[in-house]
């Protein structure tokens, strides 16, 4: 035997004795840094990098070093593995193709086919001018969307790393515990803090940590703070002064927060009411005059025109406009993301992986009877019948339709397209927002369940038996459960405290999957490898902590309920009924030129008035954009308004969250879009009989 096998031998019988170091994280925490950073990162942004590595080679655009700098600071931020010339040369490359799409356009359109088209050519035009500086400065983007993120876990990274320093005075491994219980993307902050450690770009973690705070300085001044006093609690000379420092950084972070949010729900209700107004209240009333425009400027203005322009430029606008009220949220507020976050992922992906499948079948459904109208012209022109009192297709020489059962078969193509969504999402997030609701009310609960542990453990009761104590006493609250379960473990299958929590067969962890629980009883069993103290103090600090985090949460989501329940309204209520009367109206407003213009050619043509003609030429209903058009590009953007809505309400509220986000869209798109179907159909039915007697007067006094 060798010297090396006597030196492991008895080393590793020393860890298995005495444990000289309680926490081991995982070896490859920074060592596959890269990997780490490969699966973080999403799809689109991986094409990106690709993309802009391509096109680097295409156009090289020089910078000057201020714009340099700031681009390489959010390329730093997001962990690109791309140069800021590679993403403006992006951006001037699609600008160029676009521009050079608009110049293709005309230009085959005029020699080839003999028509001089202006409309989308001008589009592409201006598009690919005014983009190019937007698309070459995506990192940018990418970098607030990235400090939002992370900005939502830093009140739990801070926790993390004080629940476990308020036990073992170990930076290194207090990191690491925060960073394998947090989720992407600020777990992959900090094994950039290792990676830099590893590759020799720094020294020491205190180093790569300082220069890794320095991007949140002009951010989150509290997490930095909050950092210093921690690393200052290292070189602290007695245990009360450490736990004193320990205990004030996370009192400046949630305090910090709290601040910042109360200013942020003061000064929301302004930009909230321009957004409800410039893209949303103003776009829906101006529609009522387009069908009108269309008959006076001759046909100028087709409903691809009205489609560009409120279902691609305004969603685009109100996303502007509400992007700028997300970048002014204070960060450090909000949920967790549980679905990046290891094998609690298996708790948050859909079963049936037929969804999508049957949820483009229910839209394509609908949407093929909406366009029903078409299929029977193309089938026989001739084919139509009288309805309402009118034409229930009326096309005119492959223009329309313009009848009213046509326009009420259009209502069905956003409608199902709606349900598809509001269905899809629904059972995509059934379980994970049951489990999600489950975890937070027995989060709720654990703060008191801590305590209890904690004063069971200090009364000097082994860990073991406080387990079955505290879970007779909270015998029918959901900790009860948890703590009954683990107690079960314990005392029927003869585990130990580690194996009864995070067995990976039976334990109790494994039906909770909640990293607030799971690092709290990690704390618990590292803590109780030191003594029984040590593990009570633990818990009673953690208990204190998660108390405070839950009553500034409350705070928070009273101050933001009046701009929530605002944008609720909107979603669910004022929108979807403005824009179905608007419809109605309009529909109206068609059918009275289509009626008027029959009525008038007929005088016309029987010399009944002199300058009827010039009238008829001026109502002429082929140069309106007709009803069926019209309701389905409202109907588009409604669904568009309402999704981009309840993004950002949520957002707002509880910060990035794809559950809550996805499982909102679910229950309430389908109810919104219900509501602007119904009050649609009866608008477009009563305004119809409406325009008929007012046809009929006019008739009657001509």
């Amino acid at each position: 035997m060798t010297k090396e096998d006597i030196l492991k031998k008895y080393q590793e019988r020393l860890n298995h004795d005495i444990e000289l170091d309680s926490y081991q994280p995982s070896e490859n925490f920074s060592r596959e840094y890269n990997i780490f950073r490969k699966e973080s990162l999403s799809k689109e942004v991986t094409i990106y990098e690709q993309l802009c590595k391509q096109f680097a080679n295409v156009i090289t655009i020089k910078l000057s070093e201020d714009e340099r700098n700031k681009l390489q600071e959010s390329i730093r931020v997001t962990h690109l593995d791309i140069t800021p010339e590679a993403a403006t040369s992006f951006g001037a490359t699609m600008g160029i193709i676009l521009v050079m799409i608009g110049i293709a356009y005309i230009t085959t359109a005029y020699f080839v086919f003999n028509q001089l088209q202006w409309f989308l050519p001008t589009l592409f035009l201006l598009i690919g001018v005014f983009s190019i500086k937007p698309l070459g400065g995506i990192p940018h983007y990418l970098a607030n969307r990235w400090r939002l993120k992370a900005s939502n876990q830093m009140v739990l990274c801070i926790l993390y790393i004080v629940m476990y320093m308020r036990h073992t005075s170990n930076l290194e491994h207090a990191v690491k515990f925060a960073g394998e219980h947090i989720g992407s993307p600020l777990n992959l902050d900090l094994r950039k803090i290792f990676w830099d450690i590893e590759t020799e770009k720094y020294a020491t973690i205190n180093e790569s940590l300082d220069n890794y705070l320095e991007q949140w300085k002009a951010y989150n001044s509290e997490f930095v703070e909050s950092f210093h006093l921690i690393q200052g609690s290292l070189f602290e000379p007695t245990e009360s002064r450490r736990q004193e420092l320990l205990e004030k950084g996370l009192d400046i972070m949630i305090e910090g927060t709290y601040d910042k949010m109360l200013h942020f729900a003061h000064n929301l209700k302004n930009p909230i009411t321009m957004l409800h107004m410039l893209g949303i209240i103003l776009p829906i009333l101006g529609l009522v005059i387009f069908p009108l425009i269309g008959s006076f400027l001759s046909g100028a203005v087709r409903w691809y025109h009205l489609a560009v322009l409120y279902d691609v430029f305004l969603p685009l606008f109100v996303i502007i406009l509400g992007k700028s009220i997300l970048d002014k949220r204070p960060t450090g507020y909000g949920s967790y993301d549980p679905v990046q976050q290891g094998r609690l992922a298996n708790y948050y992906q859909p079963h049936d992986s037929n969804l999508k499948v049957i949820a483009w079948i229910i839209a394509l459904l609908f949407i093929i009877i909406g366009y029903t109208p078409f299929i029977i012209n193309s089938i026989d022109p001739k084919i139509d019948f009288i309805f309402l009192g009118g034409s229930f297709l009326d096309f005119k020489n492959n223009n329309g339709p313009y009848g009213i059962g046509a326009l009420l078969l259009s209502l069905l193509v956003p409608f199902g397209i709606a349900l598809a969504i509001s269905m899809y999402y629904k059972k995509v997030t059934k379980e994970a927002l049951a489990t999600r609701q489950e975890i937070e009310k027995l989060e709720q609960e654990f703060s008191g369940a801590l305590f209890l542990l904690g004063n069971k453990i200090a009364d000097g009761i082994p860990v073991e038996i406080a387990f079955d104590k505290v879970a007779d006493n909270m015998e029918t609250t959901a900790t009860g459960k948890f703590f009954q379960q683990v107690s079960s473990n314990i005392r029927k299958l003869g585990m130990n405290v580690q194996e009864a929590i995070f067995g990976e067969e039976k334990g109790a962890i494994q039906a909770y999957p909640s990293p607030l629980i799971e690092s709290s009883m990690k704390v618990l069993v590292e803590g109780s490898k030191k003594g029984s103290s040590i593990a009570a103090k633990s818990m009673i600090t953690i208990s204190i902590y998660v108390e405070k985090i839950r009553k500034v949460n409350e705070r928070l989501n009273d101050l933001l309920s009046d701009v929530i329940s605002s944008m609720r309204s909107q979603i669910s209520f004022l929108t979807p009924v403005i824009a179905g009367i608007v419809v109605g109206v309009s529909s109206m407003v068609v059918t009275l030129i289509n009626r008027l213009g029959e009525q008038f050619n007929t005088l016309e043509d029987a010399g009944g008035f002199s300058g009827v003609g010039a009238i008829a030429n001026i109502i002429n209903i082929k140069d309106v954009i007709p009803g069926f058009q019209f309701q389905i590009v409202v109907g588009i953007y409604v669904l568009e308004i309402t999704i981009i809505l309840i993004y950002l309400a949520n957002t707002i509220e509880r910060g990035i969250d794809p559950v809550w986000t996805k499982a909102d869209i679910g229950k309430s798109l389908s109810k919104a879009m219900g509501l602007y179907f119904v009050i649609s159909l009866i608008g477009i039915i009563l305004f119809n009989m409406l325009s008929s007697a007012v046809s009929i007067a006019v008739t009657t006094s001509g």
